[in-house]
């Protein structure tokens, strides 16, 4: 744990003197690339943050966004990769601990979880089936320890995550805004640490995540107890009712040294603590090791003399420990002791804001001829080619993931995981549908236009619930920022985010960026992963049963950009060719179309074109509601492409929408008038799931087959490798 020695310079010139052995571990855990973005802070201006919806205050640790009738929900994703990727699952669950606690620092009950998750190739790697297998068991068992559901999420299997994962977990609070907390603070108010004890665990995580991984620190990960955290969030909601909160902040990232000098800076004001008052698990640690320790289930509070007895009264009765640790001071340092002796007193405004950085950019070589096509090995079975791809891990079904997930817990979940997006009631009448996803794939061939995929895709998915997209939530994961060729693909994607959610209107409310993504055998994949929250102001749309007869409409085009599609990567083993691009007009008007006939009830069901395009999204269709459907291809709007093109292109802004033919005229008739790309393609009826062009069958599976092998697959594959 270690300064750069510019910045030791920095620091000895700005303070006036050596720094001691406490403040020098303050200030690495502090501008640490985790906690200090000094990387990329200065970028992230350009990401547009307000909006109507949209509440900001000093301190917060999770994005606020008002849904109405006094309601506010919170939103928040965090990674835990490096630690994941040594430990998966006290890794994953301590990413889930960590997220939730963001949430519950503004005030607001966390009401659910949703994941995103990246490993190697499972079909070869051993080491990538472990990582999987117990990542998802400590997300599950975390999540259903605090009775908050997990409501979906995404999986994604990659060479370039071998010896690696991505751990990505976003959390939503829900509550009423007359009980935000509104962080404040006078001289004398009481710091007071509330929670598990202080140890040894995750001593320098926050640096240890902020360097490649090249060795297994296991010290750096932290210890998870769902039992105190789920103690610890009606403790705090209780003292939150009871108006005894002046001001909260998580402890994650850089523990101690982080919250205080955060806290300290976000609110002007100094605070002075005692080492002595942390209680510990263990006797002998010392000021370094009790600043920098990233132990779980720990919260910081600002409260008065008076409010800290009931708030004392509230942790007896739900038998958990709180120590005052120190007090509010005038003026603005960080003035830390161990009993009288003082370890470190410093501004608090130059320990949480770290010198930022202009790290240099420059297009890497590889995209000079990325988007050159090579002759590609001619398909002769379709149809066996369509088995095959249907198991494959990142098209088959993911519900051996979220099966282990407990998502109907505090009976909020309306619409389960497993359709495209997930849909939560709210208080007030209204509903709430979230989704999370990425596509590394894409973003390796073109990062800016990767990104903007990302984002649509994630709109898409809540469009089809019926949602309108009201915030986002991003978090962008990159190798070493000092490789220029690198910082120029973070940046890419960051300019490609900000140019849709500024023609959207689609507010940005909270993010992560998580750098240094590598291991010896080399960096990951660009992979900016999205999250978006829609509101449903009436009813959300409810999956009907599809019957014989139901009529199967495209809206969008189908384009030929089969560059990062899974069919060129895990069938023809090729990784290049020209991405899909998003028509930034196209795209809003079929996402407004949809909302519309959506709100009209002629849908029975609505799915988007993603991974895998028109055939693994038809075939997901027929495989979930176990019914047959007759596709004609020459029917697919856009320009005349080859069987495979109009099957597996991955073009952006289309929707399958399904319907009883009684609605087909009505449909129609809205959707010429909304002047967007659209045709019937489709009947359902028997049990054959077939795809013909020019009157020639081109894909013929049994429903039963296909769903078997769908849903089985992943499963195996985990279980018995």
């Amino acid at each position: 744990m270690s300064l750069e020695p510019q910045e030791l310079d920095e620091l000895t010139s700005k303070i006036g003197r050596k720094p001691t052995s406490t403040e020098l571990q303050i200030v690495a855990a502090e501008w640490s690339e985790h906690c200090s973005y000094k990387s990329s802070k200065k970028h992230l201006k350009m990401l547009p943050m307000k909006g109507p919806l949209v509440i900001s205050e000093k301190g917060y640790d999770s994005g606020v966004l008002d849904v109405g009738d006094g309601y506010v929900i919170t939103a928040h994703i965090e990674s835990h990769n490096h630690p994941s990727a040594v430990e998966p699952y006290g890794g994953a669950a301590t990413g889930v601990g960590g997220v939730i606690r963001d949430i519950l620092s503004a005030g607001t009950r966390p009401i659910a979880i949703f994941d995103g998750l990246r490993f190697g190739d499972i079909e070869k790697d051993q080491q990538a089936r472990w990582l999987f297998k117990n990542a998802v068991t400590g997300i599950a068992d975390y999540g259903n320890c605090l009775g908050i559901p997990t409501i979906g999420g995404e999986v994604e299997f990659d060479e370039c995550y071998s010896n690696y994962a991505l751990v990505d977990v976003a959390a939503i609070g829900f509550g009423k805004k007359k009980n935000l907390i509104k962080n404040h603070a006078k001289k004398g108010d009481l710091v007071v640490l509330l929670g598990g004890s202080t140890g040894r665990d995750g001593i320098g995580g926050s640096q240890f995540a902020s360097d490649s991984l090249e060795s297994e620190n296991r010290s750096a990960v932290q210890i998870p107890d769902p039992f105190i955290e789920k103690l610890i969030i009606e403790a705090i909601l209780e003292a939150r009712n009871q108006n005894l909160i002046h001001a909260m902040k998580d402890l994650g990232g850089g523990g101690l040294s982080c919250a205080v000098s955060e806290t300290a800076d976000a609110l002007s004001i100094g605070i002075e603590m005692d080492v002595n008052k942390v209680h510990t698990r263990e006797s002998d640690m010392n000021p370094d090791e009790i600043m920098v320790s990233e132990s779980q289930e720990r919260m910081l509070i600002v409260t008065d003399n008076d409010k800290f007895k009931k708030i004392q009264e509230i942790c007896k009765k739900f038998h958990i420990t709180c120590s005052v640790i120190g007090k509010v001071t005038s003026g603005n340092m960080m003035h830390v002791k161990k009993g009288k002796k003082t370890c470190a007193n410093l501004p608090t405004d130059l320990v949480a804001n770290a010198t930022l950085l202009d790290r240099p950019s420059k297009k890497p070589a590889y995209l000079e001829k990325i988007e050159d096509e090579k002759k590609l090995a001619p398909i002769t079975d379709y149809s066996k080619m369509m088995m095959m791809f249907l198991s494959s891990p990142n098209i088959a079904s993911k519900i051996w993931v979220y099966g282990q997930y407990d998502h109907e817990v505090g009976i909020r979940t309306v619409v389960k995981p497993g359709t495209d997006a997930s849909v939560l009631r709210l208080d007030n009448g209204k509903f709430l549908a979230a989704k999370i996803d990425g596509n590394p794939k894409h973003c390796y061939i073109n990062p800016r236009e990767g990104a903007i995929g990302c984002f649509e895709e994630a709109c898409r998915n809540v469009v089809c619930t019926g949602a309108t997209p009201i915030g986002m939530l991003d978090h962008l994961q990159f190798g070493n920022p000092e490789d220029p060729e690198i910082f120029w693909t973070f940046l890419e994607s960051l300019k490609g985010l900000t140019d849709f959610a500024k023609y959207f209107e689609i507010p940005c409310v909270g993010g992560k960026v998580s750098l240094y993504n590598e291991t010896p055998s080399g960096p990951i994949k660009p992979t900016p992963i999205i999250g978006i929250l829609g509101l449903i102001d009436k009813t959300p749309l409810y999956p009907q049963k599809i019957a014989s007869g139901d009529c199967l409409v495209i809206i969008g085009n189908t384009k030929n950009e089969m560059g990062g599609s899974e069919y060129f990567e895990y069938i023809h083993k090729f990784i290049g060719g020209i991405c899909p691009v998003v028509n930034f007009e196209e795209s809003k008007a079929n996402m407004n179309t949809v909302l519309n006939v959506i709100k009209k009830n002629l849908l029975k069901a609505v799915h988007d074109c993603s991974k895998g395009g028109l055939g693994v999204a038809v075939s997901e269709i027929c495989m979930t509601h176990q019914i047959g459907c007759t596709v004609s291809l020459d029917k697919v709007p856009g320009p005349k492409l080859d069987a495979d093109r109009i099957l597996f292109s991955e073009s952006h802004s289309r929707y399958l929408l399904v319907l009883q033919k009684k609605n087909l005229k009505k449909l129609e008739e809205i959707l010429k008038k909304s002047h967007v790309s659209y045709h019937m393609i489709g009947v359902f009826g028997d049990e054959n799931i077939r795809f013909n062009l020019d009157r020639k069958s081109i894909i013929d599976l049994r429903v039963d087959k296909a769903q078997k092998t769908w849903s089985n697959s992943l499963r195996e594959l985990v279980v018995h490798g």
